[in-house]
């Protein structure tokens, strides 16, 4: 995780991320209110054994959507790490190798292999990370819906390089609008399936919904009015405890879990051990992501 140093709205990246929204008031007042709730969802982590690697943002270059790190990097448990081509310039400032070296340092992880995409960007052709793909990585299989940050092109490089099957699929806001990442429509943990199934246009709806049936999981429909307060930016993450042993914690705002019906709720709590819902509606409504966007879940390998 990333703690902010310059977070505020920005403009750049609010011309594909219709999910931003202007703030009445300055930079310094949201620069403060995300450090708070930043800070807050840090120890909401760790309250529930999640090992946690934060890592400073810096003051220069301004960057103020350092506090989304899993759109320019992941790590895989066979110690790969991969690099992405992000659309908007202030967000390419956010690739910094300390970041990963503070990862291998606190974490245990050891950088086996790079795959490096970012050259993809002198040809205007985008992958944002786990942003753009949700990952089924028991199947192996990537989702991706398209949009001017999700490129056809440089998806097939990754699972070519990763070795995942990619689906592909268009899918829109309540407007009509593209979603611009796949991952505020979709979660996939390990018992059940979160997907704004009205979102994806109906030539698709489809053969996505089968292929995430065929997975066993338990499959969570939801509509536009609960995309819209990122209830598809949900993150399952693995936690141990001396008395429990291994669990599982699925992580979403506050935000998303008051959008949810008691019967969606329901499901999913029956598909994972603990719920998190953790308060960050300065992040939300000025950086137009939510929780599942400031964790770049680390795999260690065996």
């Amino acid at each position: 995780m990333i703690r902010p140093a310059a977070f505020d709205y920005n403009p750049e990246t609010a011309a594909t991320n219709r999910m931003q929204q202007r703030a009445a008031h300055g930079t310094v007042l949201a620069s403060e209110m995300a450090h708070a709730e930043f800070d807050g969802f840090v120890l909401a982590l760790e309250s529930e054994g999640i090992r946690v690697c934060v890592a400073e943002d810096t003051l220069e270059p301004p960057k103020p959507d350092a506090v989304f790190p899993n759109n320019w990097v992941s790590f895989h448990q066979d110690g790969t790490a991969v690099l992405y081509p992000m659309q908007a310039d202030s967000r390419r400032r956010e690739r910094r190798r300390e970041v990963i070296d503070a990862v291998c340092d606190k974490l245990g992880y050891v950088v086996k292999r790079m795959v490096d995409l970012t050259h993809h960007e002198q040809q205007g052709l985008f992958l944002e990370g786990t942003g753009s793909l949700v990952l089924d990585n028991v199947n192996r299989v990537a989702y991706a819906c398209r949009s001017p940050r999700t490129h056809t092109k440089v998806l097939a490089e990754w699972c070519e390089a990763l070795g995942y099957e990619a689906v592909m699929f268009d899918a829109l806001d309540r407007n009509g609008v593209p979603l611009y990442h796949t991952n505020v429509l979709m979660c996939i943990g390990s018992g059940a399936v979160v997907v704004g199934a009205e979102c994806i246009v109906s030539s698709d709806r489809e053969q996505v919904l089968e292929r995430l049936q065929a997975t066993g999981r338990e499959l969570i429909a939801l509509g536009h009015e609960q995309i819209a307060s990122f209830a598809g930016n949900m993150l399952e993450l693995a936690s141990w405890d001396e008395a429990l042993g291994d669990f599982r914690v699925l992580v979403m705002s506050a935000n998303a879990r008051q959008s949810l019906g008691p019967d969606a709720f329901a499901k999913l709590s029956a598909c994972t051990d603990s719920i998190l819902a953790a308060p960050v509606p300065t992040i939300e409504k000025l950086g137009g992501g939510s929780v599942r966007c400031m964790l770049a879940e680390v795999f260690l390998p065996p």
